[in-house]
């Protein structure tokens, strides 16, 4: 049995604690925080454990060549470097953010894109940081993040096994967690690949491997507690229908009370292991078997 704890915030997190269940709302939001408070309430209302935003610096995530390309948004037609600025939120923001998540009990944290967004998260009292799968090469990212004294979820969607292995001997494997991922949105199932939550469990057995899933549909993030994923995260939204690049790959309010419900049907099924007849089976055991048991019967060496 593999035996790791990380905490996050108030929860441990590890191999015999509850899945811990991560709603990523990211930009889903749409720069809109009234939006963005509702996502935070659904969270709530499914018994999610965290929510989880995206925390860029526009003028150094966005490549140069690519910042006065026009597009065509909710907002009219501007510069992609224009849109990342209206998506982003901002100290104003996170303030209230973070007040209102406190009012609720519910845990906050961002994946960070950038170093000044990880000193501008340092402002807040999160549980942990997470490296979006991107970022995994990013090894000056990654030690600013690991530099916080917080635990770092690091997403390897779109890495070979070798830069995962290079990342994790940088960084180290105290207090990270690592996250299986297919960084396709959404994700066909014939490449969701979940096998490979138990191939990362083998090769860092000491450290919480989870489950970032972009698929559309619930079933393969159920497939994957019952395959040890130890956290789970998945992109929410009010509406699959509404604008921006993630939202078809999340999982609207009703499907996610209907996730979280039940991946703890999954845990409860799972058991530990231990054969053992339950007292419900005692009623039929006495009616149906007719010779009680082996007291008599000699075995055989």
């Amino acid at each position: 049995m593999r035996n790791m704890k990380v905490r996050l915030g108030d929860k441990l997190v590890g191999s015999d604690q509850p899945v811990y269940v991560i709603a990523e709302i990211g930009i889903n939001h749409n720069g809109s925080i009234d939006i963005a408070k509702k996502l935070i309430d659904a969270a709530f209302l499914a018994g999610c454990d965290a929510v989880k935003f995206q925390k860029r610096t526009p003028e150094l995530c966005v490549p140069h060549d690519q910042r006065d390309i026009e597009r065509d948004t909710p907002w009219g037609r501007m510069s992609y470097i224009k849109y990342r600025h209206k998506v982003e939120f901002w100290k104003k923001e996170y303030d209230e953010i973070d007040s209102y998540c406190a009012a609720r009990g519910m845990a906050w944290f961002a994946s960070c894109w950038d170093e000044e967004s990880v000193e501008f998260i340092r402002a807040y009292d999160v549980p942990c940081y997470k490296a979006p799968s991107a970022t995994l090469t990013d090894i000056d990212l990654l030690l600013a993040m690991k530099s916080t004294g917080k635990p770092l979820i690091l997403s390897t969607g779109m890495s070979t096994l070798e830069e995962i292995e290079t990342a994790v001997g940088l960084i180290g494997t105290d207090n990270l967690l690592l996250a299986h991922a297919t960084s396709t949105y959404p994700c066909p199932p014939q490449e969701l690949n979940l096998r490979m939550i138990q191939t990362l469990q083998s090769m860092y057995p000491s450290v919480p491997v989870g489950y970032s899933g972009h698929e559309t549909g619930l079933t393969p993030t159920w497939i994957a507690v019952s395959l040890g994923a130890i956290f789970i995260e998945r992109h929410i939204t009010l509406d699959r229908a509404m604008w921006g690049s993630d939202q078809a790959a999340s999982v609207e309010i009703g499907g996610l009370v209907r996730l979280v419900q039940n991946i703890r049907d999954v845990e409860r099924a799972l058991g530990d292991g231990v054969k053992r007849v339950y007292p419900s089976e005692i009623g039929q055991r006495n009616k149906l078997r007719r010779i009680p048991s082996f007291e008599s019967v000699t075995v055989p060496r």
